[in-house]
């Protein structure tokens, strides 16, 4: 996704020659979840890693089950797809958790989800919502923009991990990192599809698809038209989705979600499929 400058008026120092002192798991090695984990290899203590579905871990330690994975974890990191499958997953590590250990959860799920996981946090353990903005390309290279939301203790002590995968922005607090996430994707979703439908309008019209395209790349939506022609992201169409139901929106986030649903057979295409 295009990187959406934000003030980093409430970012925290750069610690990104820091160590990460403590044991790490990352619980969730899909598109994202895995370049994130590498990441983590040789900079963490140390790191092991569970997937739902085995053999991902690419030579990473593995654990069998979420519950083994956390145990003794100091920093747990999550990278799931939606809030059914945080639930589920945290349901099966949450009894491990032991006091002082902190919750990273990196998925994009909305901040009622947040919310919810919170409330069933035994004491002593922190959570911080970090979603973030950027495809695959982005997190292997370390050039994510990240969303952090969480209490001041709990944001300083992931700062030195977050500070790993790119640039943290500090939101608020506990779910402030993943109501921006929503509005954000919100937004860049909704454009993409909106796009789509001038392009189609041009058609119409005679104007030829290079002159349509060059124009609005030249124009205010710049960024949106970047992100179209991109070759490297990986942003499925059904996350996409997922997201702008999240939104709960008004009129315009509802068509657009129409739009991204009408075609079950592009789910797995990427957002920029949407634009046509």
């Amino acid at each position: 996704m295009p990187d959406i400058r934000l003030s980093p008026a409430r970012a925290a120092p750069s610690v990104v020659g820091m160590e990460i002192t403590e044991r790490v798991a990352v619980l969730g090695l899909g598109r994202m979840g895995l370049p994130l984990a590498r990441r983590l290899s040789g900079a963490a203590k140390e790191l092991v890693v569970w997937n739902r579905t085995a053999g991902r871990a690419a030579g990473l330690t593995e654990a069998a089950s979420p519950a083994e994975a956390v145990r003794g974890a100091g920093v747990v990191v999550t990278m799931l797809s939606d809030p059914a499958a945080v639930a589920e997953v945290a349901d099966r590590f949450r009894p491990a958790l032991a006091p002082g250990t902190l919750w990273i959860d990196m998925s994009s799920v909305g901040p009622a989800a947040v919310a919810e996981q919170q409330a069933l946090l035994p004491d002593g353990v922190d959570l911080v919502d970090a979603p973030v903005l950027g495809s695959v390309d982005a997190a292997a290279a370390g050039t994510l923009v990240v969303y952090a939301g969480g209490e001041d203790r709990a944001l300083d002590r992931a700062q030195p991990l977050l500070e790993r995968f790119g640039r943290v922005v500090r939101c608020g607090g506990p779910g402030a990192g993943a109501a921006l996430k929503i509005v954000v994707m919100g937004a860049v979703v909704t454009s993409v599809t909106a796009v789509g439908e001038a392009l189609a309008v041009a058609e119409r019209l005679g104007v030829p698809a290079d002159q349509a395209r060059g124009a609005l790349a030249a124009g205010p939506l710049a960024g949106v038209m970047a992100r179209i022609a991109s070759t490297d992201a990986d942003f499925p169409i059904r996350l996409a989705a997922k997201d702008l139901a999240l939104a709960d929106g008004g009129p315009v986030f509802t068509a657009a979600l129409t739009t991204l649903l009408a075609d079950p057979a592009r789910a797995e295409l990427d957002l920029a499929a949407a634009a046509g």
